[in-house]
């Protein structure tokens, strides 16, 4: 049997981990054997999601934490490490926006508040930057382990309204090839760190956006259908083959990028 691809008995930590996208990758690393570790502010979303899994026969665990909390995370770290020995993997899932930091069909760039801003792009940059921070010290005392961060269609070019989130997930890209080069270098070639882009998928994050309250698609969406070349959204499902990918074997000559899974997207102008 081939295990190129495998992730079984891997050590999974993933933030962000059931929100649309997030629980979709933990539901589907979980069921190809991999051990879920649950990191988010929201017990009862994260033990619902653990108890989903575990009547499949699957490993699961939610450790209460924020992503920008250090602290919080030391503390989830240790715990890891006492319970696991290892950790395999880190998966940076974690991120959203705020309507103050979206700029309305009505406002201008003047109108948004800057608090919300702030926020924005605390939770995306930061909580990216501090996971990272903070579990990859033990990955550079092994030698070995993966990263993988969470980028966007909007960090490649500027999307109209999400300014807070497109620069934040801008800064990403360029916070995993610094991360990529900085850990190869110094701890070895066993530490990667990659990014996965996700083309447009219809999440909490994004509904007010995408759709009209009756449900259709709002004329940002027919915009974005019409530079799909797929001609439709993504669903969930669609980024899990390219995520087990990243943190498998199969991928251990891969650091550095950015892998757009965006029905070509990012590849189309007119």
């Amino acid at each position: 049997m081939n295990e190129l691809f495998s992730v079984k008995d891997k050590v999974v930590i993933i933030t962000g981990g059931y929100g649309i996208l997030g629980r979709n990758v933990t539901k589907y690393l979980a069921g190809e054997g991999a051990q879920m570790i649950i990191l988010g502010r929201r017990p009862e979303k994260g033990n619902e999601l653990v108890d989903e899994i575990k009547k499949d026969g699957c490993k699961a665990y939610f450790m209460q934490a924020d992503a920008t909390d250090v602290n919080g995370l030391k503390e989830c770290r240790a715990q890891i490490m006492e319970k696991f020995g290892k950790i395999d993997a880190l998966i940076n899932a974690a991120g959203g926006n705020k309507p103050g930091a979206v700029i309305q069909p009505n406002q201008y760039t003047f109108d948004l508040k800057l608090d919300d801003l702030k926020d924005v792009i605390d939770l995306n940059l930061y909580g990216t930057i501090i996971p990272t921070m903070v579990f990859a010290e033990e990955m550079a005392k092994a030698k070995k382990g993966v990263i993988l961060n969470f980028s966007s269609m909007a960090s490649f070019r500027p999307m109209t309204r999400v300014v807070g989130y497109s620069a934040a997930k801008a800064a990403i890209n360029s916070f995993t090839e610094f991360m990529a080069g900085e850990l190869a270098i110094k701890f070895g070639e066993g530490l990667r760190v990659n990014a996965i882009a996700p083309g447009f998928f219809l999440t909490q994050q994004n509904k007010t956006l995408m759709t009209n309250p009756d449900g259709s698609w709002s004329d940002r969406a027919k915009s974005v259908i019409a530079h799909t070349p797929f001609r439709r959204l993504g669903q969930p499902s669609e980024i899990n083959g390219t995520i087990q990918y990243l943190i498998s074997d199969a991928s251990s000559f891969v650091t550095g990028v950015v892998v757009p899974v965006d029905g070509g997207f990012n590849a189309f102008a007119i």
